[in-house]
Parts: structure tokens; C-alpha cells; sequence
């Protein structure tokens, strides 16, 4: 049986990727509906330092840390979660489609933190006991993983491989009480983008977290903003000619 469609209900957040411009964005439009406790796992330790001042100037929370590189995480281990009421995959690297073309590393930590790293924290999220009792978890994958363009293939590979596996957790948690959200966003006018992004197509994080939270216990796929689905159904009708030069 679904849950009762409440703010208050994710009093409990957990976030991977806890300096993302965007979750940080969806904690403070949390924190203003009733979240009480959130914990952070993230690299870098003074944006997080950074962004916990801002949440206990703005509101009375209970704020727990974890410190994890994506990159140099251990694929073998089995990271522990604990029990929380709304779980956020935000982490991501956007990186240099140029130099991963020729250089391995480059590549390799383009498809690591986007996806290979992300694994073991998500399926350390979705046991078989957690997808039983009511709660969700929002994964931030990207439009670019739509469509392969010269300019950002790498990126948009590693985005494609985490939205299908994401929907297969999504298919196996039909008639669960467990919601899994598949977040295709667009340009979004962060740091990651600016200087690499058209600015009249960048939406604010904002805007995106006043989306998400219009309905917090949607599942499924979605656009945001909802006219890159429009977007990017135009671009699969290109030639690939035209392609060849996003």
C-alpha cells in the first residue's frame, strides 16, 4: 500500500553526492517541508562543511557526514546504508570528452563516477527487505544519455547505462511499496555547466526542485524541465550530418 503523499514523511534523507548544486537545492526545499535529519556522503569536505553552516543557519536539522571518492572507491566493498525515508543519487562528473578520447583515464573516471561507483551504493539501497516498507529514491541521470553526440559521449554513455539500470530497479519495484524516480534532467546552470551549456536552455536548480517536489512520490522516467522530452525526441529525428556537429 502506497504511503500517504506527505512532506513530513521524508524526514529521513539521504544523499550520494552531497555537494551537488542540485541535491543541495532539493535538502533546503526538503528542510523548509519537514525533513529533520539528512546525511551527506561526498568528496569534498569544505563544500560540505560549506553547505552544513547554510543548513544550520536556515534550520533547526540533525546533519551526519560521510566522506567517499567515487574514483577511488573499492568496487569490492559493500557499503553500508542505513534506514532512510528518501534516498538521492546525485553524484556525477561531467568531464573532458576531448582528452577521454585519447586518454584512458580520463574515460575510465568519466564512466566510474557516473555509473560503476554508484552500483554498490544502489544496490546497497534496494535490498529485498528495504524495497518491502514505503520509501524512495531519486536517481539523476541526464538527457544525454539519449542520444550519443561528438561532444559529450563519454558522459552521456556512462548516464545511458545508469538510467537502464535504474529502470530495471524501477520494473522490479512495481507493486512495491518502494518508489524509484528516474530523473532525465537537461542543462541545469550549475558550476558543471557553465561555459559548456547554451544559457537560455539552462533551467535553475530551483526550478528543478520546486519540480520534484510538486509530486515527491512520483515514480518512473521524467524529463525536467518537461521540454527536453520534446527536445529530444526532435534530435533523434536529425540527420547525421546535422549530428555529427553538437
Amino acid at each position: 500500500m502506497r504511503k500517504e503523499k506527505n512532506y513530513s514523511l521524508f524526514e529521513n534523507v539521504f544523499v550520494l553526492g552531497g555537494t551537488s548544486e542540485i541535491a543541495n537545492e532539493i535538502c533546503i526545499s526538503l528542510a523548509k517541508r519537514g525533513t529533520k535529519r539528512i546525511h551527506l556522503v561526498s568528496r569534498d569536505k569544505i563544500k560540505t562543511k560549506l553547505f552544513i553552516d547554510k543548513l544550520n543557519n536556515l534550520f533547526d536539522l540533525e546533519i551526519s557526514t560521510e566522506e567517499l571518492d567515487l574514483l577511488s572507491y573499492n568496487l569490492e566493498t559493500i557499503p553500508k546504508v542505513g534506514f532512510f525515508d528518501l534516498y538521492i543519487i546525485a553524484a556525477g562528473y561531467l568531464g573532458n570528452n576531448n582528452l577521454a578520447n585519447h586518454d584512458q583515464i580520463e574515460a575510465l573516471k568519466i564512466a566510474k563516477i557516473n555509473y560503476f561507483s554508484l552500483l554498490p551504493w544502489i544496490n546497497a539501497i534496494l535490498t529485498k527487505d528495504r524495497i518491502n516498507k514505503p520509501g524512495s529514491i531519486w536517481i539523476l541521470s541526464s538527457v544525454a544519455g539519449d542520444k550519443g553526440r561528438p561532444s559529450n559521449y563519454h558522459y552521456g554513455a556512462a548516464k545511458a547505462a545508469l538510467t537502464i539500470f535504474s529502470e530495471g530497479l524501477l520494473h522490479r519495484c512495481i507493486g512495491k511499496p518502494f518508489n524509484v524516480r528516474i530523473i532525465k534532467a537537461g542543462f541545469i546552470y550549475t558550476s558543471m555547466t557553465i561555459g559548456k551549456a547554451p544559457k537560455a536552455l539552462c533551467a535553475s536548480k530551483e526550478s528543478i526542485a520546486k519540480n520534484l517536489l510538486k509530486n515527491p512520490f512520483k515514480e518512473g522516467i521524467e524529463y525536467l524541465p518537461w521540454w527536453w522530452f520534446i527536445i529530444m525526441k526532435l534530435i533523434a529525428l536529425l540527420p547525421k550530418s546535422f549530428i555529427s556537429k553538437l
